[in-house]
């Protein structure tokens, strides 16, 4: 039974993977979540579906002042809810969850802080800017510099803050920016002291501008939609050139679209994100189960009479697993039949089950595929199980089948269009598009693309790809693109999603190449 409770949850300076632990397992656990504004959209998809999720910032259909998301929090937790404020950066560190805190503890409401990494922390070091070092001085001071509600003026003793020594840590905005440094300035903090400026901290979008102190104002970003700032004076900031990580990164800044369905992207969002890039998901498909399941469910009773199963995809190894594992059988009636997977993905995903695949093509195509078959045995006979897609090619099973074997094809999976990719996951694809904003779209089968093309309409999809690059997971994709009038310039030799992130990083490394 869950007990009435507030958590007040940090969630770190933006990248939704440096939530704590603690505080994701609350987040998972909630029944209602208050999110700031900042939070990152991801870590939503945490939540689960049933819980009520509530913006409480100025994007918000409704405003809340500060004395509002108090009550709003008291109320959700005498309603019996656990409840989750997620709070951008840290609860107590230049944030409202110390009010929060005590209007919860005057109201006699149970509750407990979870920290998040600081923004004023997390910032700087994915600059490459320690903000404090071996052997300098062992002051570090961070300064608020924002105005206090309904002031316009900081409460800031400018004059004792520039004769300190050390680092100077400062979360900014814009219009306070340059009151900010004329007033170290003016109160003695050299003018050609190293200075930092960086915006969309530890995201992928994050820009890194650095100067002196007496020239930072000229080159800041005086763009509106930017978010806070962090502001670092202090000889540390020239350690950047040295100690840079996250910007680095082969494919940082890169925004790229994934029209993988959701149940399969993960591997492709995982490996981009860990070379710097941004993705944006627009799963054009989903998985279902076939329209009629029987044919499947009937096959797995009788497994015995198999020889080999050959899998074309980690869908076919799913559904047909999940079939097996739902019946009366285990792995175990797998004894005997010999295993295909073609890739070493579909192969990793059999692993994941306790099997280990006899066979895995070098060759992916279909003629690869038999010949591989071929190669290994007599097919005379031999009844080999095909589980795939209901649209999937009959060309695999026509090659087993000039080769004597019995082959049994059968609907494990469906794919079905998603609709509406004009918006999707907070993202409005069809004006990124449109506006040149998406530097690479992958696809990943053919039906990514027929599905892509279908809900955009065939002409717009056109005209909106000749304006980006295109990445195709293999020739049978690259080739239904261009049946549509789509161009690949990025396609690798090995069709699996490794090679794919490969390529494009290749892509973006060397002189690009038309497919």
């Amino acid at each position: 039974m869950k007990h009435p409770i507030v958590y007040l949850v940090g969630s770190g300076p933006g990248d939704p993977l440096l939530i704590s632990v603690r505080g994701l397992k609350y987040l998972k656990a909630a029944n209602v979540v208050v999110f700031d504004h900042l939070v990152h959209a991801k870590l939503l998809r945490s939540v689960s579906a049933s819980a009520e999720c509530i913006d409480v910032g100025p994007s918000a259909h409704k405003s809340f002042d500060q004395e509002a998301i108090s009550y709003l929090l008291a109320d959700k937790a005498r309603e019996g809810n656990v409840v989750v404020r997620l709070k951008f950066g840290d609860p107590f560190v230049f944030n409202d969850g110390g009010k929060e805190a005590l209007f919860l503890h005057e109201q006699g409401i149970p509750f407990e802080v979870v920290p998040g990494i600081p923004s004023a922390i997390g910032t700087p070091c994915h600059a490459g800017i320690p903000i404090t070092y071996p052997g300098d001085s062992n002051i570090t001071t961070f300064v608020h510099g924002d105005a206090s509600e309904g002031s316009q003026t900081l409460q800031v003793d400018w004059k004792n803050l520039a004769r300190l020594s050390g680092t100077i840590v400062c979360c900014v905005n814009t219009r306070q920016l340059p009151i900010i440094v004329r007033s170290l300035l003016k109160n003695g903090r050299p003018p050609d002291e190293p200075t930092a400026l960086i915006y969309e901290g530890s995201l992928p979008q994050q820009q890194t501008l650095k100067s002196t102190l007496g020239d930072i104002i000229k080159i800041a970003d005086w763009e509106k939609h930017k978010r806070q700032a962090i502001l670092i004076v202090g000889w540390v900031a020239s350690l950047r050139d040295h100690l840079r990580w996250f910007d680095t990164r082969p494919l940082f800044g890169k925004r790229i679209l994934i029209t993988r369905s959701r149940e399969q992207a993960g591997e492709l969002v995982e490996l981009l994100e860990k070379l710097g890039a941004e993705t944006i998901e627009a799963p054009c498909i989903r998985i279902e189960p076939p329209n009629d399941l029987d044919p499947l469910q009937e096959v797995c009773k009788d497994i015995s009479t198999l020889d080999w199963i050959v899998f074309t995809s980690i869908n076919g190894v799913e559904k047909f697993m999940q079939c097996l594992l739902d019946g009366t059988s285990d792995v175990r009636v797998l004894h005997g039949v010999q295993l295909c997977a073609v890739g070493p993905t579909t192969a990793k995903r059999l692993a994941h089950y306790g099997l280990e695949a006899d066979l895995v093509p070098s060759d992916h195509h279909s003629e690869g595929v038999a010949e591989a078959l071929r190669s290994t045995t007599n097919l005379s006979g031999k009844r080999i199980l095909l589980p795939r897609s209901e649209i999937a090619s009959k060309r695999l099973p026509h090659e087993l089948e000039k080769s004597g074997a019995k082959v049994i094809d059968i609907a494990a999976y469906r794919t079905v269009s998603e609709t509406d990719l004009g918006k999707t996951g907070g993202h409005d694809v069809y004006r990124m598009l449109l506006n040149k904003s998406i530097d690479v779209v992958t696809f990943t089968s053919a039906s990514t693309v027929q599905n892509f093309v279908k809900s955009l309409g065939a002409e717009q999809a056109s005209d909106l790809l000749a304006a980006t690059l295109v990445a195709s997971i293999g020739p049978v994709t690259a080739n239904t693109a261009k049946q549509l009038d789509i161009q690949t310039s990025i396609m690798p030799s090995v069709y699996t999603v490794p090679a794919l992130v490969q390529e494009i990083v290749n892509h973006f490394n060397h002189q690009p190449k038309t497919i």
